[in-house]
């Protein structure tokens, strides 16, 4: 069975646009397709070894009774506006050492060509045995890369427009 997911698509935008989002903790929770994340803590990450904390709700998925609970995004690898790779830390122990991670790349006309990966191949027999994973299915990978492209292709939705007189 293939113990990785890499997924691609070109987005209007150029890779430093693209980065923004995905080195902010609130861009996370606003590109998710799962609807686990919810909210998170933590400043824009810019290293190997930064870590923010999302709030999750694993009742988005119906698959596993975990409820809400916190985890800690540990970033892996790092190089602006190309490459960026986590981890997540937990109650749960030992750690599940499952990977996620974008690469972002010109592409013609000034925008991106962004790779968005998951690799489950490190976790243990004990997580293994489970029969839980993926966590996100490959079709998830690819609405999440979706939602990134709205979210940097298009100006922000103006609420105070919509909801005035």
């Amino acid at each position: 069975m293939d113990e990785r997911f890499e997924v691609q698509r070109t987005i209007a935008a150029p890779p430093a646009t693209v980065f923004a989002v995905l080195t902010d903790p609130r861009g996370h929770v606003a590109i998710d397709s799962s609807g686990m994340l919810q909210s998170a803590e933590g400043d824009r990450v810019a290293k190997a070894g930064d870590r923010f904390v999302v709030h999750m709700d694993r009742e988005s998925l119906n698959d596993f009774p975990l409820g809400k609970y916190d985890v800690t995004v540990v970033i892996t690898e790092f190089e602006r506006d190309a490459h960026i790779q986590w981890t997540i830390e937990g109650a749960i122990k030992p750690p599940i050492e499952h990977i996620y991670g974008y690469r972002v790349e010109p592409a013609e006309d000034g925008g991106s060509l962004v790779t968005s990966y998951y690799d489950w191949s490190q976790i243990s027999a004990e997580y293994r045995d489970k029969g839980i994973f993926p966590v996100i299915p490959e079709a998830g990978l690819r609405a999440t890369l979706g939602i990134l492209a709205r979210t940097v292709e298009q100006p922000p939705l103006d609420l105070a427009a919509l909801t005035a007189g």
